[in-house]
């Protein structure tokens, strides 16, 4: 099987790099992260302009018709780069979303904004007491006559302070959990009804909490029956943290091997040390599994999305064991800077920790991944 990139594929992967290395140095991320909005909206218009933002759309829809593997290749060099912008919450999220759910007329009003830039989206589908349970939905929707009015409360909307559009999940008939009679509605974030409590994660990213009180909401899909897509979106966003994931451990072990050889003890580089050099090997194969692992639920995903599901809970598992090692042992071996604002090292570790609890933690994905094999 041929894991090369494509052509593509490549030019992307060396845009972000190129882009990462000029204009998104540490010093410059760090004042975007210190801002009031977390973000820049000056690289977010160059997201647009350089094309990355059409990428995993439709060509119909005005994108560049691409794959999972499209998408893991620019959240690989987000994780590289450690790009705090909101390309999953906008992109992989919300625009994933309504290109699957949306029909025609809503595609073609709400996804050019997207892909040009000027409309940041996120999806509001936590609530305080689901934590991972997606199905766990108190907000509802009432039908007045075919307008819908959202009323009830989001939680950790990633992109929540600054988006301009979200995709909410709410409860148009069954209890509480029952995954039949959720549906998915597009609301403005700036319209009447609507609060929202910005705050700062660890990693930098920034999120909210939002409110809805009798919100005018737009209905996207079928009424009731909105999981299918959710469950197919929130697939493929796992796979792209996942990327991300990847993208954070390689340059953590390149960064660590790179300080071992500079640093010096007793009079020689620690990078000779037998014992430092095992562990340096075991942080290297910790980050070539969860690679591995990450083609295979991207080949998987390509032939059949639901499918890919074991390999998917397996992934997530991997990456929060793996993570935890290769981020453990790049702080450790940096020493106290590890730990450090100044010191990049203990950010990636940060944004590791954050992705390890996006879309469901080890323990819940490693409860599911035994559920399904052990029913098959």
């Amino acid at each position: 099987m041929n894991f090369d990139f494509t052509e593509e594929q490549q030019m992307i992967r060396d845009s972000i790099a190129r882009f990462v290395q000029d204009d998104y140095d540490w010093d410059a991320r760090k004042a975007i992260v210190e801002s009031d909005k977390g973000m820049s909206d000056a690289a977010w218009q160059q997201f647009a302009e350089l094309g990355w933002l059409s990428i995993p759309f439709a060509e119909e829809d005005g994108g560049f018709g691409g794959s999972i593997v499209d998408t893991s290749v620019i959240m690989e060099e987000i994780g590289k780069g450690l790009i705090v912008e909101p390309y999953l919450a906008t992109v992989v999220l919300y625009g994933n979303l309504i290109a699957k759910a949306g029909n025609e007329a809503q595609r073609a009003a709400l996804l050019p904004e997207v892909i040009d830039g000027s409309v940041l989206g996120t999806f509001a589908y936590v609530e305080r007491q689901s934590r991972f349970e997606i199905t766990d939905c108190k907000t509802t929707a009432q039908n007045n006559g075919g307008a819908y009015t959202l009323s009830g409360e989001k939680v950790v909307v990633s992109n929540g302070t600054n988006a301009d559009k979200a995709v909410v999940l709410a409860r148009t008939s069954g209890g509480q959990f029952d995954r039949d009679g959720l549906s998915l509605f597009v609301v403005d974030l700036s319209g009447a009804g609507v609060e929202r409590f910005g705050y700062p994660m660890m990693d930098g990213q920034r999120c909210a909490n939002l409110t809805f009180d009798n919100v005018a909401a737009e209905l996207i899909g079928e009424e009731g029956n909105a999981m299918d897509v959710v469950d197919a979106v929130v697939r493929e966003a796992t796979i792209a943290v996942a990327a991300e994931a990847v993208g954070c451990m390689g340059t953590l072990n390149a960064k660590t091997l790179e300080y071992t050889k500079q640093r010096e003890q007793f009079g020689v580089r620690i990078s000779t040390f037998q014992a430092l050099k095992h562990r340096m090997v075991d942080t290297m194969m910790a980050f070539e599994q969860a690679k591995s692992l990450l083609f295979k639920a991207m080949c998987e995903f390509k032939e059949d999305p639901e499918k890919a599901d074991v390999t998917i809970h397996a992934l997530k598992v991997l990456i929060d064991r793996n993570a935890k090692l290769v981020y453990g042992e790049a702080i450790q071996l940096h020493g106290g800077m590890g730990i450090t604002d100044e010191l990049d090292i203990g950010h990636y570790a940060k944004r590791l920790m954050m992705i390890n609890s996006t879309f469901g933690d080890a323990t819940y994905h490693r409860n599911h991944y035994a559920s399904k094999t052990y029913s098959a």
